[in-house]
């Protein structure tokens, strides 16, 4: 099992936590009010955090704060693995707001320290479909085989299915997913309660 470093108190943070703490991993949660993390921690089960400690680093940030929250931890992040899960879509969600050809994961792989490895994963799964005895697929990206096996081992662990689509160059177009995604809950499927997944035919 892996130890899980989890900077977020939001939706997607909290049920992260809970699924990686039923499938027996260690979990700490970050916060920026250590009082707010501490009844977080608390409900949760999990560990209060200032600095992450674990092997695997998941930046539950939107994307506009993921560079600040790499910024303040620095060389605290060398030689972990950190899986971005954002999704970083324009105001009128008719966009991205990554640079063109770029990726929120590929910007955050820009300021980590060059021993940190970044994955993409988690962005093309609505965080309240993640409640227990669900096996959905996870969608990863990462240009590092070593950090992708642990963290499909952790996806595992989390009773998901983990499919890598390739390098990191791969994750725009699985932030393009994530914005399909919303503008189907608007428009074809009506709301926010499907998940993406592959059916293997023949």
């Amino acid at each position: 099992m892996s130890s899980v470093s989890i900077i977020g108190l939001g939706t997607m943070a909290r049920t992260l936590a809970a699924r990686a703490l039923a499938g027996g991993n260690a979990v700490e949660v970050i916060g920026r009010d250590p009082a707010k993390t501490g009844e977080v921690a608390a409900a949760l089960g999990a560990t209060a955090g200032a600095v992450p400690t674990g092997d695997i680093v998941i930046l539950a940030v939107p994307y506009a704060g993921a560079g600040p929250v790499v910024a303040q931890f620095g060389d605290a992040l060398a030689g972990k693995i950190v899986i971005d899960i954002a999704n970083p879509v324009t105001p009128d969600l008719k966009g991205l707001a990554t640079p063109d050809g770029s990726s929120a994961a590929q910007e955050i792989a820009k300021a980590v320290p060059a021993s940190t490895p970044v994955v993409k994963a988690f962005n093309t799964v609505f965080g309240h479909v993640l409640t227990p005895g669900r096996t959905l697929d996870v969608l990863l990206a990462g240009d590092d085989t070593r950090a992708k096996t642990s963290v499909s081992a952790f996806i595992k662990s989390l009773g998901l299915r983990p499919l890598d689509v390739g390098g990191l160059e791969m994750a725009r177009w699985l932030e393009g997913t994530g914005l399909l995604m919303i503008s189907l809950a608007g428009h074809g499927v009506g709301s926010f309660d499907f998940s993406l997944g592959i059916d293997l035919l023949g």
